[in-house]
């Protein structure tokens, strides 16, 4: 009897250990288990330069099938996006949608800023070591080296060992440097030349692509008939009338109606050609060139194009937001979508590409337009205020000039004069701040150190603390009222407050791994960067602080 109990004790053993060892050498995909990480072949970041989100439904009637309509119908929409800090400008758009992080921690304060302890102004671009490539201007002396954290396309090229390709393309310099990171490649428009150039900071000259499309002359050949509306200017009835007192007039002509002869404006400037929606469409055409050239989204391993199309800003500081030209840059853009969409599609494929789009920031409505319709609005005189400043300072503490510039709505001290005179710092801070508080034109002025204490609303506190570099930005904060902006110019309109006509933008993602639907909660521009990183199964970029967007990632 125990010779047949050990018997059947072996064999339930040895059962048991086939039956693991089959287990174990059970193929992952007969596991259940994936052999690979899922990823797209492509992923494309499109952001629009000063697309606010309205314009998805202010002209949604007018689009064809396959632009916007097919973005928003067939794409997950975040319908409340908002920038999460003021200013609210390109370079820090661009930035902070790629690193999913903030001017405090990824560094670029602005357009352009104050080295708080040097003194010396810097451009968010400049390099002074990098020399031009495809250029003899000074153009291509840029880098992403003022950009302290890493970008998601960043992190793609590490998750890869550097395997996928990423290139960048736009007019502006910033806007394709700072998506690009600093591993990736980068192209930006030279006015001087008309031609696409880059950095010594990337290669050592052009790649034979870019040569070839810029000897295409594509400039010169899209300004040659100039600029009308693409349909019956009749129709346009989103929009004011043609010729009103707040649009910009182009060189040359006493009006600022269509037609507007192009040929005439870009030879006596060459940086008109961006205020025409032909900016965007060599864009879309470069970003093809692109994608031929490298065979992108066909290597094997995920590749990432980003694209910005720098002209809708352009147009929108010159004529508005309510202009006839917006509308027609909108009508023409979307068509200039859809035929990149059919070149994604045909080159790697339906649901092969990942697509997102979104905006840097948005514009407030021209301060002529607010005034003819009885809105409260007005312009702020930024340099007329600093002298005043500088006059209201000398007079108590005997010094000259101890306000060096009034830029992104903060106040920059001359800190080594301060500390010379062992001036007291924080006292002085509140002596210009009461100065401040009596213009009928700021809403509130706060020294920064001393934000968390401010009555100021929460939100609009937040949104200072995350602009606010240390290194890099002034030490007041200035809040203007709803409608008032920067006075650089008495036509057209600009950006850079917290209100939700500057801060409130379109966010859709499309394609691979999307399903259609959308979320009215309140999400940030710097959920897009971890968004991405969940989807691609990639690390976060090392200064990022978004959330993820579970409803687009969870799929």
């Amino acid at each position: 009897m125990k010779k047949v109990l050990l018997s059947c004790v072996f064999l339930v053993s040895c059962t048991s250990v086939l039956f693991a060892q089959k287990a174990v050498t059970k193929s992952p995909a007969a596991a259940g288990v994936q052999s690979e990480v899922s990823r797209p072949k492509l992923v494309v970041g499109l952001v629009i330069d000063q697309m606010r989100w309205d314009y998805f439904y202010r002209y949604y009637s007018r689009y064809g099938s396959g632009g916007f309509k097919r973005l928003l119908n067939g794409g997950f929409k975040c319908e409340n996006t908002f920038i999460n800090y003021i200013p609210s400008y390109t370079a820090i758009g661009h930035s902070s949608i790629y690193t999913g992080s903030v001017p405090a921690l990824h560094g670029i304060a602005g357009n352009n800023w104050i080295e708080q302890y040097s003194g010396a102004k810097m451009y968010c671009t400049q390099d002074d070591n990098a020399n031009s490539i495809g250029t003899t201007s000074d153009a291509g002396k840029m880098s992403p080296k003022n950009l302290l954290a890493t970008t998601i396309t960043d992190e793609l090229r590490l998750a890869t060992n550097f395997k996928s390709k990423t290139v960048s393309i736009a007019l502006k310099d910033r806007s394709s440097i700072l998506p690009g990171g600093h591993t990736g490649e980068a192209y930006w428009l030279d006015d001087k030349t008309g031609n696409f150039i880059t950095s010594s900071y990337y290669a050592q000259k052009l790649p034979e692509w870019v040569e070839k499309f810029n000897s295409q002359k594509r400039v010169e050949a899209l300004v040659a008939n100039g600029w009308n509306t693409l349909y019956d200017i009749k129709t346009y009835t989103q929009s004011s009338a043609d010729d009103v007192a707040w649009e910009g007039r182009l060189a040359g002509k006493d009006n600022s109606a269509f037609p507007h002869d192009l040929k005439a404006a870009y030879a006596a400037k060459k940086t008109n050609f961006r205020n025409s929606p032909f900016g965007t469409t060599i864009t879309f055409e470069m970003a093809e060139a692109a994608l031929k050239a490298y065979n992108l989204g066909n290597n094997g391993v995920t590749d990432f194009l980003t694209v910005s199309c720098s002209s809708p800003d352009n147009v929108g500081h010159f004529y508005g937001p309510n202009s006839i030209e917006i509308e027609d840059v909108y009508l023409r853009l979307d068509k200039d979508l859809e035929a990149f969409f059919n070149s994604l599609d045909a080159k790697v494929g339906k649901n092969n590409w990942l697509f997102f789009i979104s905006a840097d920031h948005g514009a407030a409505h021209a301060v002529g337009f607010n005034e003819a319709h009885n809105i409260p609005t007005g312009l702020w005189n930024t340099k007329a205020l600093e002298k005043e400043l500088n006059t209201y300072l000398e007079a108590k503490y005997k010094l000259p000039e101890l306000v060096t510039d009034i830029d992104n709505f903060q106040v920059t001290f001359n800190m080594n004069r301060l500390d010379s005179a062992q001036v007291d710092f924080t006292e002085l801070k509140k002596y210009t701040i009461q100065l401040l508080k009596r213009k009928p034109e700021i809403t509130f002025a706060v020294d920064v150190d001393q934000l968390g204490n401010a009555p100021i609303p929460g939100e609009i506190k937040e949104k200072i603390a995350n602009g606010y570099n240390i290194k890099r930005s002034g030490s007041i904060n200035i809040v203007l009222n709803p409608a008032w902006f920067e006075a650089y110019a008495s036509t057209g309109t600009t950006h850079g407050t917290w209100n939700p006509y500057d801060t409130h933008i379109p966010l859709v993602f499309y394609g691979w791994n999307v399903k259609p639907g959308k979320t009215t909660r309140q999400v940030h521009m710097t959920d897009i960067a971890p968004t991405l990183a969940a989807m691609l199964h990639i690390q976060m970029p090392n200064a990022c602080i978004g959330k993820v967007i579970t409803e687009v990632a969870d799929k």
